[in-house]
């Protein structure tokens, strides 16, 4: 008889899990609601959206986020093979054209006749092989179910989005293409602020009005913290965070005081967003405030940011490392939901989960991914973390086993990648993940 896996949600997790899952001659049920009803955040009807900034981090294997993409790439993870096709200039970072990314992926989906997409509102846990993908804004009925399902441990923060302003209304006669420090393509525009226009700015941003939040206790991650929260910590917080203009002066010119630095959100360069500026201003505020940035006086803000709840389970009360409820064995959880934190591991708890579930379908015993790699140790992190102390985070090399062996600090990050590329390769040729 042939068996169908339920993947609730087509997200980064979901569409990754069901590819794993059909790659392996596996029927697929992807559920998504998103065409019918969509959460505060989405905008498109595709799968696989990026709603928040078009960066999957840096692609350098010397930093955690760049290593795990190398891992994803070397387990045929279809996110990772679509970015990089749909690549925008971000320097060292791997920005995608979000529109083409998730049209891309929704179309390689459809194509694929081991998966049905159905668009459908999910408001109760299937039964039988199921992967709840359903992501941070998971949709209020299912939320309900799921907490009632887990117990009391269904906790959220708040996240913030970035605005995206057009780049044929940035006067490019005050803003500069460039990288910092020249290092690589000057792929980034650059609006220099005096110390003067900063002082007049920043006291703006700070008695700027914020939208109200939603009867809510206000709980943000510190990598999301919307701009205006971060001013209020002082008045140089922004000029050693996302304003920070070291290495970013204009030849012949004086180094600029701050620096508001805007990115290419897609492949035709008509649209880029403003780094770091996530933001929970009312929208007629965030007009204000960023047409006082020179270079954005005639800005035309073609999205605002909003700020929304980010939910996620408490993860090592709930699922083990194969990303398996404790629960119920043929349940699993996936994606930010699953208490992950990031796109680019949103995608690897889907290819974990897909591939667990393979197994299990297929009676195999379940595989947990070597913690020396960055795909197993975020595995370990969110199943092994104390219950009281768990919050999601970013996959980093502090939450790698130790090396074990003397050495110097300084080689510390350069023996972390070769050990964890030479554990998933071993992993791979061990064939447990067929």
């Amino acid at each position: 008889m042939q068996t169908t896996v339920n993947i609730i949600g087509g997200g980064l997790a979901g569409a990754e899990a069901a590819y794993q899952l059909a790659k392996r001659n596996i029927k697929v049920n992807l559920f998504e609601a998103k065409a019918l009803k969509k959460n505060e955040a989405q905008t498109m009807d595709s799968l696989a959206e990026l709603v928040c900034s078009n960066s999957l981090r840096s692609n350098d294997i010397h930093n955690a986020a760049g290593l795990m993409k190398e891992e994803l790439r070397r387990l045929d993870s279809l996110l990772i093979r679509v970015a990089e096709k749909y690549q925008v200039p971000a320097g060292s970072a791997l920005a995608v054209d979000r529109v083409g990314f998730s049209e891309e992926v929704t179309r390689i989906l459809r194509e694929n006749t081991n998966i049905e997409i159905i668009e459908k509102e999910i408001t109760e846990i299937p039964e039988g092989y199921t992967i709840i993908a359903s992501g941070p804004l998971t949709l209020d009925a299912l939320s309900v179910k799921i907490k009632d399902f887990i117990g009391s441990d269904m906790l959220y923060f708040f996240d913030a989005i970035a605005p995206i302003v057009e780049f044929d209304s940035i006067d490019m006669d005050k803003a500069y293409f460039k990288s910092r420090y020249d290092k690589g393509n000057a792929d980034y525009i650059n609006c220099p602020l005096t110390k003067e226009e900063y002082y007049n700015w920043y006291n703006e941003v700070i008695n700027a009005k914020t939208a109200p939040l939603k009867d809510f206790e206000l709980k943000v991650f510190e990598g999301c913290m919307p701009f205006e929260e971060m001013a209020k910590r002082g008045y140089q917080t922004l000029l050693y965070g996302p304003m920070k203009p070291v290495g970013l002066g204009k030849a012949g010119e004086k180094k600029p005081f701050a620096v508001v630095q805007l990115r290419q959100d897609n492949l035709r360069k008509t649209m880029f967003n403003i780094v770091g500026f996530q933001t929970h201003l009312t929208f007629s505020e965030q007009d204000r405030i960023i047409k006082m940035i020179p270079g954005l006086e005639k800005a035309n803000i073609l999205r605002y940011g909003i700020m929304h709840r980010n939910t996620f389970i408490n993860a090592p009360n709930t699922i083990n490392a194969f990303y398996q409820s404790k629960k119920r064995n043929d349940l699993f959880f996936a994606g930010q939901l699953s208490g992950v934190e990031g796109y680019v591991e949103s995608i690897a708890s889907g290819l974990v989960a897909g591939i667990n579930m393979s197994r299990l379908v297929r009676g195999m015993d379940l595989v947990e991914f070597p913690a020396e790699t960055t795909i197993g140790s975020q595995a370990h992190y969110i199943a092994n973390c104390p219950v009281e102390d768990f919050q999601p985070m970013n996959t980093n090399f502090g939450i790698f086993p130790e090396l074990g062996f003397t050495h110097h600090k300084t080689q510390r990050k350069e023996l972390y990648v070769k050990r964890a590329l030479e554990e998933i390769d071993k992993f791979i040729a061990g064939g447990k993940i067929d």
